[in-house]
């Protein structure tokens, strides 16, 4: 390999990295630059175009993909039970429960958070949802804006980890290959297969791990800081029917839960199979609180279309990208620079995870997910590295990206909805702490590996 083909390859990644930060479309960004870098290297000699016949049979690969099918039915799944208002259900009901304890509405809006990123996984709409419900009761109770901000969009960010989830979905369908192309490398040639049901189960318990290190945040705050975060007052008290309302408004989506991630689990069905059933679930649901109409579900199936359609036209402009990043010799680079890493395999996980935290600072977790896991995935999983705990990492790791400043999804979400006495700053200050928590979160899965392995082993040995 050449110095001036090392050079292009690391020029390109630079590039496109450069002009995505400049709003350029990504999926247009990363098949134009890749492309671009083609013919340039084809000039000079050093890249060879037949490379790209190659890319009929990975858009093939992709198009008869079952597994991705999961995708646009998730998605519908969590558009219809946004649509149909159940976080608004959830959030009244859970702040009747523990809104008389000191930072009980808070716990309540994690506790709800969990439980929309099981059933919706669509951080936009948990964010909105929750801002424009919680956050003006969180105020008004006297809560520190910087903490309610927080609080709001932390758990937002939840259904990224908590299965079902669209991130676990696209990362188990690239360490599939990457595994796969690993161990080949490596001489093995029946290697073991790891699949999106294998991320969903390894991804479950740090999830609630993350779910309990909030809650401990919110408890410490209400110890050492009891004016931030003080109980309700004034309201009228809890209904004489809280029972029964609590398991009415908790047992449906809990339910759907059951059934969809349940079934995965238990082997019954494939993700595709139980996102269809999560799909008419939702329906059912939306029906049963009487918003279920035509109306609604032209609406649903627009915003679902629109949601799938950049997934998946990024994923083709990935498949370009890598193409011609590998054309250039960059696996090959990458994987000489991460195999001299000190500190080994160790080593060179740190280094990709700090890669991968500071792209979370001005990329989107797709562009990540689908630029840098499959340069780095084969490379990594030849030492060694679990995948499951792998995927686990990185999934993680990217939920961070929605917190991040300065463009971190989540607070341009919650920006929107915020009132004018919250301001930017606020909400910057806010998300400081729980970025710090899903830090020692990702630092207590990588020192227990097994929070992540144990569950897929127990279920499907």
């Amino acid at each position: 390999m050449s110095l001036l083909q090392e050079f292009l390859g690391l020029l390109m990644f630079g590039v496109t990295c450069i002009v995505l930060l400049l709003g350029f479309p990504v999926a247009f960004t990363l098949a134009g630059v890749a492309m671009l870098f083609a013919l340039g290297g084809a000039l000079f000699g050093v890249f060879d175009l037949r490379l790209l016949g190659g890319l009929p049979s990975r858009y093939f690969g992709v198009m008869s993909n079952e597994v991705l099918v999961a995708v646009p039915l998730f998605v519908f799944m969590g558009v219809m039970l946004e649509r149909s208002r159940i976080a608004e259900q959830l959030l009244e009901t859970m702040g009747l429960l523990f809104g008389r304890m000191r930072g009980g509405l808070g716990i309540s809006v994690i506790a709800v958070g969990a439980v929309l990123a099981a059933s919706t996984g669509i951080v936009g709409a948990t964010v909105v949802t929750m801002g424009l419900l919680s956050l003006p009761a969180m105020l008004k109770a006297g809560y520190d804006p910087k903490l309610a901000a927080g609080t709001i969009c932390a758990s937002g960010t939840l259904g990224q980890v908590i299965p079902p989830s669209i991130v676990l979905v696209l990362l188990g369908d690239i360490l599939q290959g990457a595994n796969t192309q690993a161990q080949l490398t490596k001489g093995n040639f029946a290697p073991e297969p790891v699949s999106v049901v294998d991320l969903f189960a390894g991804a479950f318990i740090p999830g609630l791990v993350l779910v309990v290190l909030y809650i401990g945040w919110i408890f410490i705050k209400a110890i050492v800081a009891p004016k931030s975060c003080p109980a309700l007052v004034g309201d009228e008290g809890r209904p004489d029917d809280m029972g029964r309302r609590v398991i009415g408004v908790l047992v449906p989506p809990a339910l759907l839960i059951a059934v969809v991630l349940g079934s995965i689990l238990a082997g019954a069905a494939t993700p595709t199979e139980s996102a269809a059933v999560g799909a008419v679930g939702s329906m059912l649901l939306a029906a049963r609180r009487r918003q279920f109409n035509l109306a609604m579900l032209r609406e649903v199936m627009r915003a679902t279309t629109q949601i799938s359609a950049m997934v998946f036209v990024i994923l083709l402009g990935a498949s370009l990208f890598s193409l011609t990043f590998r054309g250039f010799g960059g696996d090959e680079f990458v994987a000489g620079l991460l195999k001299n890493m000190p500190g080994g395999a160790f080593g060179a996980m740190f280094v990709i995870m700090a890669l991968m935290f500071v792209m979370g600072f001005f990329l989107d977790f797709i562009e990540i997910i689908f630029v840098v896991v499959p340069i780095v995935g084969p490379i990594l999983l030849q030492m060694d590295l679990d995948p499951v705990w792998f995927g686990v990492m990185i999934a993680i790791n990217l939920q961070t990206s929605f917190l991040t400043p300065p463009f971190g999804f989540a607070l341009f979400y919650l920006r929107g909805v915020a009132p004018p006495s919250v301001t930017t700053l606020d909400i910057y200050r806010g998300i400081v702490p729980f970025v710090a928590i899903q830090l020692v979160g990702l630092c207590i899965v990588a020192y227990w590996p097994a929070l992540a392995t144990w569950l897929p082993k127990v279920l499907f040995g």
